[in-house]
């Protein structure tokens, strides 16, 4: 990131560096203050479901909650899934 600043690029489409910055910057502070640890294996998960919160997070905290809860209608993922066993 830092060598694209120096080659003037600040911008790219509509993705900013400082947005970007921003975006991991507050994935770090809720892995240190959330998780003990995040597994490699897993870390994809992670970031998904993270980016997931950041995109929807204009919304008011009740509008964020009907909307997860209607997500999760119907939908399982067992222990066996998700370590794929």
């Amino acid at each position: 990131m830092a060598d694209e600043r120096r080659a003037g690029v600040v911008v790219r489409g509509q993705v900013s560096i400082n947005g970007l910055e921003s975006f991991r910057a507050s994935l770090k502070r809720r892995y240190t203050g959330t998780f003990d640890q995040i597994s490699p294996r897993h870390l994809k998960r992670y970031v998904a479901e993270y980016s997931g919160r950041h995109n929807a997070r204009p919304p008011e905290t009740i509008d964020q909650m009907r909307d997860v809860a209607g997500n999760l209608i119907g939908k399982r993922l067992a222990c066996r899934v998700l370590i794929g066993r």
